[in-house]
């Protein structure tokens, strides 16, 4: 991995969330780690790694006792940073671990930025580029189905993945290189066959790892799905029904629900953000116009929609309209208050799929909630969970141009540009992967993987 610079100071923060709490963790990496920690715990004595100790915490200028904490170092370079670190563990709140922490400072330590004990680990090798993201997203997942996926990248899993990848392209240079340092041969020892079919299975590899895209980026935000359809048609009865919970106010008059409510929710670990919008109709009244309005703006980003509308009556034109004009792998018919009028009609394309559900007894509800995780994360549903899986966009922009390139050199090849030359595409998609991982990596890049982390990691 490319060593980047990066200050040489020793960095502290809090590493666990302000408020009441049994518990608090403070983290101090960097040069100046053991002398540091000595003049805030003077008693300290002799110091071993990966051995806790409980000493006293004091201000190094005044003297005041601030707690009692365990204190566990960690020598470089066995250490999450691979630098040297420690780690204080005191008394919850929020008033101990800030006075620690000042102490920390007072003595010499620096205020970390954002990510910067993730950002240390990765500068030395302790970890690349993936897996640090899979850390953030270990922390801030609120899915099974994500917090597997983001295990799984930790323990290196798409990383492996990419680095084949890689191979297989370098492998394809090679087959080239092989054959060029044979020139005065009539029949070159590599046919040119087998190097196109080199290029085109790596290419079919990148697209196997592409289609788990749309899926797997679906996993960090939650599946946008917006509860559509005329006043009173059931969507706010459905709404609570899928939540669990009443969030939504419920009555017989049409035009109740005048904004839209989202919420999120998980199906069997896959998450899903749950928005009940106002009912579809003209009105000459202003407020339930400008629900409708946002009804509309929400219908535009949606990943899902379930289009709403009463069992055991066909649909009129201006529902048939609005089922018309979405996009087909994106729309769920619901037949609502089944317990009411029975059976609903089958949907006459097929292509739709429609369940009919009650929200008082439950009754479809599990059909529902199928349909959803079909529609939303069809792709990945029979993967294990240790497949590794596109989660971001700078993933999948980073293999499209690694794919387009290899594709670019067939191409070359058609075109009739020696191999040689054609080649040069082969070695910017291997450096397109090399990327991904951080092989290669400018500051504006880890400036973005790194800021959205919170402070301590």
């Amino acid at each position: 991995m490319l060593s980047l610079p990066f200050p040489a100071d020793t960095v502290a923060a809090i590493a666990t969330p302000q408020g009441r709490g049994a518990v608090a963790l403070l983290r101090v990496s960097g040069p100046r780690v053991v002398d540091i920690l000595r003049a805030i715990a003077p008693t300290l004595g002799d110091i071993a790694p990966r051995v806790q100790r409980l000493v006293a915490l004091r201000h190094p200028e005044t003297g005041e006792l601030l707690d009692r904490g365990l204190v566990t170092y960690f020598a470089a370079p066995a250490s999450y940073t691979g630098e040297d670190t420690v780690e204080i563990a005191t008394h919850g709140g929020v008033l101990t671990p800030q006075l620690v922490l000042d102490a920390l400072l007072a003595a010499g330590a620096r205020t970390s930025e954002p990510g910067e004990f993730t950002r240390r680990a990765y500068l030395n090798g302790k970890l690349d580029l993936l897996q640090a993201e899979a850390v953030a997203d270990l922390i801030d997942g609120r899915s099974r189905a994500l917090h597997r996926a983001a295990v799984h990248q930790m323990e290196r899993g798409l990383s492996k993945r990419i680095a084949e990848l890689r191979e297989a392209i370098i492998g394809t240079e090679a087959l080239i290189a092989y054959s060029i340092d044979f020139p005065e041969e009539d029949e070159p020892p590599v046919p040119p066959a087998r190097i196109r079919a080199s290029a085109g299975d790596v290419i079919g590899r990148i697209d196997a790892l592409l289609a788990t895209a749309p899926e797997g980026e679906l996993l960090r935000e939650g599946a946008l799905t917006v509860l559509a359809g005329r006043p009173n048609s059931g969507k706010s009865s459905l709404f609570n029904a899928l939540l669990g919970t009443e969030r939504a106010i419920v009555t017989d008059i049409p035009g109740t629900t005048r904004d839209a409510l989202e919420s999120s929710v998980s199906i069997d670990g896959y998450p899903f953000r749950l928005v009940d919008t106002a009912g579809l109709r003209e009105t000459v009244d202003t407020v339930e116009g400008m629900g409708i309005e946002v009804a509309r703006r929400y219908l535009a980003a949606a990943d899902l929609v379930l289009f709403c509308v009463e069992a055991g009556r066909e649909m009129e034109e201006d529902e048939a309209a609005f089922v018309a004009g979405v996009d087909p792998a994106r729309l769920v018919l619901v037949r609502t208050k089944r317990d009411r009028y029975g059976s609903a009609p089958a949907d006459a394309s097929g292509a739709i799929p429609c369940v009919a559900v009650s929200a008082v007894t439950g009754d479809g509800l599990p059909e529902l909630r199928q349909a959803l995780l079909g529609r939303a994360f069809g792709g990945i549903l029979g993967e294990p969970g240790e497949a590794p899986l596109v989660t971001r966009e700078r993933h999948a922009r980073a293999l499209r141009t690694a794919r387009d390139e290899v594709c670019d050199f067939l191409a070359a090849l058609d075109d009739d540009v020696p191999m040689e030359f054609a080649a040069t595409h082969l070695r910017a998609g291997a450096g397109a992967l090399e990327d991904l991982v951080g092989a290669v990596s400018v500051d504006d890049v880890l400036d973005r993987v790194f800021g959205s982390f919170c402070v301590g990691k």
